[in-house]
């Protein structure tokens, strides 16, 4: 599996988990945050972006983590592994209220220098309210795109690090069984 895409709410544990996959698997990760954001919080403009992302996709051997919802799909039909965060808010929340302060006047490892980590009331709804507003759309894209790919959910903390553990005992082996089956997934909905 050389192509492994990672999405779900700011403060899922994305940035992290990407950097341990990278790690395990040797290939290289790429955060978009890092990417997207110049210094000082500007954003990239949308056909420098496209090129950028273009740029990266190409490449054989890859791993992605990140939203950006207007290029989801392009990443979606060009990965070989979807992996999905979907966890409480009440986790997610906490998360970026904890790395607020940790990180206070300093710049993250998967952030552009420059972008002093920072939290405000928008980015806090945002991620609180990411189940409801976004799961519909990112499950609804899986299923449309999802064919001959291999599909991970994770649901907790628990799996995560239980599929980190497998994936350094299996290798990329430990995807094999994770193809994408429609009969999971109807209207945006994931059937448990």
């Amino acid at each position: 599996m050389s192509r492994i895409m990672i999405v779900g709410s700011g403060g899922s544990g994305k940035s992290t988990f990407a950097k341990e996959l990278g790690d395990i698997l040797k290939k290289p990760v790429y955060h978009l945050d890092a990417y997207y954001w110049k210094p000082g919080w500007t954003p990239t403009p949308n056909d420098e972006w496209d090129q950028f992302l273009n740029e990266i996709l190409s490449e054989d051997e890859w791993i992605i983590d990140g939203n950006y919802g207007r290029t989801l799909e392009l990443r979606m039909k060009r990965s070989d592994v979807i992996i999905f965060f979907d966890l409480s808010p009440w986790i997610t929340t906490y998360r970026v209220i904890k790395r607020r302060i940790k990180y206070h006047g300093k710049t993250r490892a998967d952030l552009n220098e420059g972008c002093l980590e920072q939290l405000d009331w928008n980015f806090v709804k945002w991620v609180w309210n990411f189940r409801k507003n976004k799961r519909p759309e990112i499950l609804d894209k899986i299923h449309r795109n999802g064919q001959n790919k291999r599909i991970i959910i994770f649901k907790d903390r628990a799996e995560v690090s239980n599929c980190l553990k497998a994936i350094r005992v299996e290798g990329e082996g430990y995807f094999e069984e994770r193809l994408y089956n429609p009969a999971r997934y109807s209207q945006g909905v994931e059937i448990e």
